[in-house]
């Protein structure tokens, strides 16, 4: 019988007060709340179903302290490439409020001023990818919502822009692997929050 391929699984990090308000929160250094906080050791349970080779996070305090909650803190990389979408001058701003303005305004096909495009993204997740593929082993990544959308696009072949399909609560966990061959980049788990209802 053929070994299961590796999987790269995500998380993205627990609730801060701008995710729970909608704000756009690219680089804004936002802590998690108390809420937040258990969400990230509520994750440490369902991720001890595999072991990882390798465990990245992104550097914002919001996902290394969910990563660290959820023990991993002491292993994990930090990698830049993790950081969510550079929102520019929408930082902090929600989607209600960017539209008094820009009425027709969508993150996907739109960008940001002064930001990132979703092909910019595209580009950090592709980095992020090729070298996931290279360990030899399931990679674990804590990392944010916006950014692990376009992540999952790209790992099943699709341009960026249609990470607007995927939709990512605070603390879920997704899977991303391959078919039963070894050969398809699929997606195998989405958007888990089962482990938050206890």
């Amino acid at each position: 019988m053929k070994p299961r391929p590796p999987e790269l699984v995500l998380v993205r990090h627990g609730e801060t007060e701008w995710s729970r308000s909608g704000q756009h929160t690219g680089r804004t250094d936002v802590p998690l709340l108390e809420s937040g906080r258990k969400m990230g050791v509520a994750l440490g349970a369902p991720l001890r179903a595999w072991r990882f080779k390798a465990v990245w996070t992104s550097p914002l305090i919001r996902a290394s302290e969910t990563c660290g909650l959820a023990g991993y803190g002491q292993v994990a990389e930090l990698r830049s490439d993790l950081m969510e979408w550079d929102y520019g001058t929408f930082e902090g701003k929600t989607k209600e409020e960017i539209r008094v303005t820009s009425p027709e305004w969508t993150l996907w096909e739109d960008g940001v001023p002064c930001g990132e495009s979703a092909r910019d993204v595209g580009v950090r997740a592709d980095r992020v990818i090729a070298e996931a593929r290279a360990v030899e082993g399931n990679v674990l990544l804590f990392a944010h919502g916006h950014l692990l959308r376009v992540l999952a696009a790209r790992w099943l072949g699709l341009p960026p822009t249609e990470g607007r399909l995927f939709t990512l609560s605070t603390a879920s966990i997704s899977v991303l692997g391959y078919d039963s061959e070894g050969e398809q980049p699929v997606l195998r788990l989405w958007n888990d929050t089962t482990h938050l209802r206890g």
